[in-house]
């Protein structure tokens, strides 16, 4: 059946609303010569078969030839028009008919949002952003603990290992907080713009992770370089916001449409499984996660007390070396992924954001 408003000569046809009019003034039409009408309209010059008719207007129904004839016979009636010299329905005899006068196909314009479903959606990418960066917070304070207790462990003990510890649960926390602010309010503001949960908060997190890793890394080199009179080097930057906040707008994405749209559990594992593929592929095409930056730290400042020799150790390495930086980076993709979706699945269900 056809769809969609035409315009011809002086009249406009709509499909969907059934209405005929001409210069603005509605023309009455009964059902099926409107169907019929409609088909022929749609068609936009092409021949439109007996059948057809029989088909589309009365759907199986059996009638005579005469009733279309008689069907085209009021419609040309309705319309001014004449069968000797057509402007509109042209006999194509023992075949059908078509409708030779020129049609443009009507653009429905979508109604303009409501202020207030705007400011709905507003406070909705606001809340999925402000829970999305707790949840990175915490994964981050999580990491935080993890390096610490590592760097704990090293053979000085005393006062200064839980300084060192208390140092980088800070640090690893406050580099989460940043870059989980920049990627989750990345995917809100796609969600935000395209109005669904859509692919488009793939690229929203990576933008998000780019911006905010680029100016991360930035900022620490140029603190490093002034305070200490060098630079740590090649630490995590903008490349691997890019991927792993890819790699969670991913996870948000696969949370919202999988099998089970709006389950903690299986949204948080989409997300933990796709943030840990792309913690892995970082680390193994030479980017640094937290891990890798600190073990960096480390050997660009010999005098520092930091070490993560402990945590190559349960990998079978004498260093933190490419095996730990692997999986350490694969378990903190999936922690930060799976922490930030699950803090906005819970904020779509305080909210009511579901789409």
């Amino acid at each position: 059946m056809a769809t969609g408003s035409f315009r011809f000569d002086r009249f406009t046809l709509d499909a969907g609303d059934r209405q005929l009019r001409c210069d603005g003034s509605p023309v009455e039409i009964a059902g099926r010569y409107f169907d019929a009408l409609a088909l022929l309209v749609s068609e936009k010059g092409r021949l439109v078969s007996k059948d057809r008719f029989h088909d589309e207007v009365w759907k199986g129904v059996p009638v005579t030839d005469e009733a279309l004839t008689q069907c085209v016979r009021t419609l040309r009636k309705q319309l001014g028009d004449d069968a000797s010299r057509p402007r509109f329905i042209e006999t194509v005899p023992k075949h059908g008919y078509r409708f030779i006068a020129p049609v443009e196909e009507i653009e429905r314009s979508q109604p303009a949002p409501s202020p207030a479903a705007s400011d709905h959606r507003s406070r909705d990418m606001l809340a999925l952003g402000l829970w999305g960066t707790a949840g990175g917070a915490l994964a981050g304070l999580i990491g935080g603990i993890f390096y610490g207790f590592a760097a704990s462990q090293a053979p000085e003990g005393g006062m200064g290992a839980i300084s060192a510890m208390l140092v980088l649960v800070c640090v690893t926390f406050a580099i989460a907080l940043v870059g989980a602010a920049g990627v989750a309010f990345g995917i809100a503001a796609a969600v935000r713009l395209s109005a669904r949960y859509s692919p488009w908060m793939i690229i929203g997190g990576a933008v998000g992770g780019l911006v905010v890793g680029a100016l991360v890394k930035l900022i620490a080199v140029d603190a490093f370089s002034l305070l200490l009179g060098r630079s740590p080097g090649d630490i995590t930057g903008a490349a691997e916001g890019l991927v792993l906040g890819a790699a969670v707008g991913g996870g948000a994405w696969l949370a919202a449409r999988g099998p089970a749209p709006g389950s903690l559990r299986h949204g948080a594992a989409a997300a933990a499984l796709a943030g840990g593929i792309g913690g892995i592929l970082l680390t193994i095409a030479g980017g640094r996660l937290m891990g890798g930056s600190l073990d960096l730290l480390a050997g660009s400042f010999p005098a520092s007390r930091l070490r993560l020799d402990q945590l190559g150790a349960l990998f079978g390495e004498t260093s933190f070396g490419t095996v730990s930086q692997v999986v350490t980076g694969g378990l903190e993709g999936a922690l930060f992924g799976g922490c930030i979706v699950g803090a906005m699945i819970l904020a779509r269900r305080n909210g009511g954001t579901e789409r």
